[in-house]
């Protein structure tokens, strides 16, 4: 189908658009750019060079997609920010794309971004995820899929959020949240996400599992290495407990605290 771009769009005539894209009037479109197939782009968002965008993604006013990094490292180098597919973009959304050289900002597919939000350079984030109005993401993170952001989440500088964690709205984070947990307005651990682990289709045994590790991980009287050896032999193998093993094995940074 034909694309329904506004005469008072402004688009580099490099810049490759794909089918049936509708473009309204003030949408600022630089030369290294490529977007998919059926994607709205509504007025005042700017799509910056480096940009690869997906099918069926929506941007609402006032964005700015692939924005140069906010790091004083940067040396304007060539550099990307890629946006997967199916995912909408609210109004006044910064995502940066990377500082050096090859490097990428990944945002996957069927995300929610809400008002305001800000998601930095080099960071990576999965699939089905929802952040909330005004929160803030660091430079070199990296979330996994099905994680909710609330409102006014501040996630530091290379932290990690696992699989279906949820961080409460005002959380201020310098650690890593492991997956399928609940992070406290406070940044603390308060519990698993049975909530999003059921609508996963996880089974209440797994569920239980998944507490029966945290309880010993957060609530034990033993070092982090120590704990993950309890959870090894006390709790029955699984996809979920061995991707929270493999998780808290490769932090670098700890993890949050516990209430």
């Amino acid at each position: 189908m034909i694309n329904d771009i506004s005469p008072k769009a402004e688009i580099d005539p490099r810049a490759k658009i794909g089918k049936n894209c509708k473009i309204f009037p003030f949408v600022y479109i630089e030369g290294d750019v490529e977007i998919g197939d059926n994607c709205i782009i509504f007025p005042f968002v700017s799509i910056m060079n480096g940009t690869r965008m997906g099918g069926r993604n929506k941007i609402h006013q006032g964005s700015v997609i692939g924005a140069l990094p906010q790091d004083f490292n940067f040396r304007g180098e060539k550099s990307e920010c890629i946006i997967g597919e199916n995912n909408i973009i609210r109004e006044n959304v910064v995502i940066n794309r990377a500082t050096h050289h090859g490097g990428k900002t990944v945002i996957g597919n069927d995300n929610v971004l809400m008002e305001g939000a800000h998601i930095s350079h080099d960071t990576k984030m999965g699939d089905s995820c929802v952040v909330g109005y005004g929160t803030k993401i660091a430079g070199d993170c990296e979330i996994g899929n099905g994680v909710i952001f609330s409102s006014s989440v501040i996630e530091n500088a290379r932290t990690r959020v696992g699989d279906r964690a949820m961080i409460q709205a005002g959380a201020t984070f310098s650690k890593d949240i492991p997956p399928y947990i609940i992070a406290t307005d406070n940044a603390l651990y308060g519990g698993v996400n049975t909530v999003m682990c059921e609508s996963d289709g996880m089974s209440e045994k797994v569920v239980k599992h998944i507490g029966n590790a945290y309880r010993l991980i957060f609530h034990g009287q033993t070092s982090l290495f120590d704990s993950l050896n309890q959870v090894r032999d006390q709790v029955p193998d699984g996809e979920e407990v061995r991707k929270i093993i493999e998780f808290i094995s490769a932090t670098k940074k700890g993890l949050i605290g516990k209430k």
